[in-house]
């Protein structure tokens, strides 16, 4: 059974994602980090949500050590991504980039 931590870690980061991709968008830096990481990070764990419907109906084996894994990989994705961000604002404010 996958633990109720991991769906609601999920959730969390999907909500990070999101305002990642706004704060993306609105700096508008020189780099898509959009296309580049925060959909290919959407997507990733729109298809693991999916995927621990599928585990939780089945119950395979293995899953949780699985999940475990993608968590670390997508916060740490996330951590480096709001820092990017933040290097990114503080371009913007310097050059007066921002919208």
């Amino acid at each position: 059974m996958v633990d109720r931590v991991y769906k609601s870690d999920l959730e969390r980061l999907r909500k990070t994602l999101y305002t990642l991709r706004a704060g993306f968008i609105e700096t508008r830096p020189s780099t898509d980090w959009v296309k580049l990481r925060v959909d290919p990070l959407l997507n990733h764990l729109n298809h693991l949500t999916n995927l621990i419907r599928y585990a939780e109906s089945s119950r395979p084996r293995g899953v949780v050590p699985m999940l475990h894994a993608d968590l670390v990989y997508f916060r740490r994705n996330v951590k480096r991504l709001e820092a990017v961000l933040a290097s990114e604002r503080k371009r913007s404010r310097r050059t007066g980039h921002m919208r």
